[in-house]
């Protein structure tokens, strides 16, 4: 096919004609992957966020050595979930979505056969609010908040290794013998500023880089089956700086 076009070809003019042809077909699909579909950002998606929460766990860790246990970790730690947004288009560069998130911590011990251990649990989720900065081209950087309710669960536990059926169902007095099993649960209203920067792969993926602070509002404590529990320390509650990545499938015109 070449050859019949190049022996069609009968002057110089042609042939710089011919390559200039050739030159522009290679570049325009190239070309066409970024140029912009609107004006302001546009589409939406969603996907797999995982983050790192920093919760304060000092007062939890005053209690945790007091267990005869090393102290949770204070640097955070690994929580996954899934987000989703889209560009609601009548309000230009605005985009409104969802998500969620859990993730936990833990420390244990076993001496003489007897297991100590303190898991400290986190997780929520909610409706997400956020305005993409116009003067950024090509990434969508935005600044946002997620409103919606979250909780944190420490659960304490100390037994034995291992049990017989019979053991468990034996009871004193009409109440079963068991071991130390307790869980203390905090509920609460979350209002997380946030900023986020969305970085789309050929229109179609897209991937984030992000961070917050999650304030905790209206705390509610329980304790095993939900009977309230008093005399909290101030500062144990849900807030806590997070840090989150994402990938994110859809579609993305920044």
């Amino acid at each position: 096919m070449a050859l019949v076009i190049l022996q069609t070809i009968e002057s110089k003019n042609d042939m710089r004609l011919f390559l200039c042809l050739i030159i522009f077909s290679a570049i325009y699909p190239a070309h066409s992957q970024d140029r912009k579909y609107f004006d302001a950002p546009f589409g939406g998606g969603g996907g797999y966020t995982p983050a790192w929460y920093i919760p304060n766990v000092d007062q939890i860790n005053e209690k945790v050595k007091a267990f005869g246990l090393s102290e949770l970790t204070t640097n955070g730690f690994y929580t996954s979930g899934g987000a989703g947004f889209i560009y609601i288009g009548f309000i230009p560069y605005l985009r409104i979505g969802g998500m969620g998130y859990s993730g936990s911590t833990s420390e244990s011990i076993t001496q003489s056969g007897i297991n100590n251990e303190v898991i400290y649990s986190i997780g929520g989720g909610g409706l997400t609010v956020e305005y993409t900065l116009p003067f950024i081209k090509n990434w969508g950087v935005s600044v946002g908040a997620i409103i919606g309710s979250g909780y944190f669960e420490i659960e304490i536990y100390q037994n034995r290794s291992s049990y017989n059926w019979d053991d468990v169902w034996t009871t004193s007095g009409g109440l079963m013998i068991m071991d130390i099993s307790r869980t203390i649960k905090n509920s609460f209203w979350i209002l997380s500023p946030t900023l986020n920067i969305d970085i789309p792969v050929y229109r179609f993926v897209s991937f984030r880089i992000g961070g917050g602070y999650q304030i905790s509002l209206s705390n509610s404590w329980t304790l095993d089956n939900d009977r309230d529990l008093s005399g909290i320390p101030s500062d144990l509650n849900g807030n806590s700086f997070f840090i989150q990545s994402g990938i994110f499938i859809g579609f993305f015109s920044y």
